[in-house]
């Protein structure tokens, strides 16, 4: 298995469409919509979600994930002063539970560790990537009604 990142390009906006619709076609199907209402919904919140991305994080080091030179994943992640945020890490639904994230976010750490700061991420509370990030080391530091903040110091 070869996994590699490369920088996002505007020719991926298609690829990343499909990657969120595939972290959201099973709740919104289940809402009992028609094909082209999810697809409306989906496109929809998709837009909102890369706007907000843009304007949240317009710095922030935006990468394709490969698996054996094919898109299979994003990750975001911006890089501060004082900690690195990992804003977003997806993976298609088949490529998941296989360790692939895991490694990618492994590597974070170990990058952070080496630089002396700390990564803070924002994971939903039913999202069981959880305890992968606990089983790293992160610390939970905050919540709202649907997202854990999360955060691990350098070790």
């Amino acid at each position: 298995m070869n996994i590699r990142l490369r920088p996002f390009s505007v020719a991926d906006q298609e690829f990343l469409y499909r990657l969120y619709a595939s972290t959201r076609r099973e709740e919104v199907a289940a809402w009992g919509w028609s094909q082209e209402q999810q697809d409306a919904f989906l496109r929809m919140q998709w837009n909102a979600q890369q706007r907000s991305y843009e304007t949240s994080y317009p710095e922030a080091e935006h990468s394709i994930i490969l698996r054996d030179g094919e898109p299979i994943g994003r990750m975001l992640v911006m890089h501060g002063k004082e900690a690195k945020i990992l804003v977003d890490i997806a993976l298609l639904s088949g490529h998941r539970g296989q360790g692939i994230g895991g490694q990618l976010v492994r590597t974070l750490v170990e990058q952070s560790d080496k630089e002396r700061v700390a990564v803070r991420l924002q994971v939903l509370k039913s999202n069981p990537a959880r305890r992968l990030y606990e089983r790293l080391g992160f610390q939970q530091t905050g919540e709202d009604a649907v997202y854990l903040q999360m955060e691990r110091q350098p070790g």
